[in-house]
C-alpha cells in the first residue's frame, strides 16, 4: 500500500516514480534524529503525566520533560536502528530483544544521567526508588523500557526507514 502526500511516500515497496515527483530518497541521519527525538520526548511527556496522575489524580495530566531528552532519546533510538536490524537479522527470539533493549536503554540513561549530573543539570533523580543506581536509573521502570525497545522496534524505526521524500 503506498500513499502519495506533499512529496512524501510510505509503503513497503520503492514505488514507480511518478513524473511530478521526482526521485524519492530516505531520510537523511538528520532528519531521523529528530523523528526519534520528537518521539521519545512524547512518549516521555505522556509517560510523566500518567505516572504522576497514579499518585496525584491531576485531571490536567501535567506531563513534563527537558531539552535535554532530544538529543538523549534522538541518539538512542538512532543507535538502536543498527542493534534492532543486527538482532533481527540473527533471528533473535522476542525476549531475548527486549532483553537486549532494555539494557542498552538502561546503559544509555546510566550514561547521559552520569554526564547531565557533571555539568550540574540531570533533569531526573530515582533516588526514592528502592532499587536504583545513584539516582541515574531504577530496576522500576524495566517493563516501560522493555515495552519502548518493543515500540521503537515494530513502530517508530520501522516505519521512520519507510518514509521517502523529494529532494529539493
Amino acid at each position: 500500500m503506498r500513499h502519495f502526500h506533499s512529496g512524501t511516500v510510505v509503503g513497503d515497496e520503492s514505488p514507480a516514480e511518478p513524473d511530478n515527483l521526482g526521485p524519492l530518497h530516505p531520510l537523511s541521519a538528520l532528519f531521523r534524529l529528530y523523528v526519534y527525538a520528537l518521539h521519545g520526548c512524547l512518549c516521555e511527556v505522556a509517560f510523566t503525566a500518567v505516572y504522576d496522575w497514579c499518585s496525584t489524580r491531576d485531571q490536567r495530566l501535567p506531563g513534563h520533560s527537558s531539552i535535554w531528552a532530544l538529543p538523549m532519546y534522538g541518539s538512542a533510538i538512532f543507535c538502536m536502528e543498527a542493534l534492532s536490524a543486527r538482532l533481527l537479522a540473527q533471528s533473535r527470539s522476542l525476549p531475548v530483544r527486549l532483553a537486549v533493549y532494555t539494557l542498552f536503554i538502561y546503559m544509555w540513561e546510566f550514561s547521559w544521567g552520569v554526564g547531565l549530573s557533571l555539568m550540574g543539570a540531570c533533569p531526573w533523580d530515582y533516588s526514592g526508588h528502592r532499587y536504583n543506581l545513584r539516582g541515574l536509573v531504577t530496576l522500576d521502570y524495566a517493563p516501560a523500557w522493555a515495552v519502548a525497545g518493543l515500540i521503537a522496534e515494530q513502530h517508530v524505526i520501522k516505519n521512520t526507514l519507510r518514509i521517502r521524500l523529494k529532494n529539493g
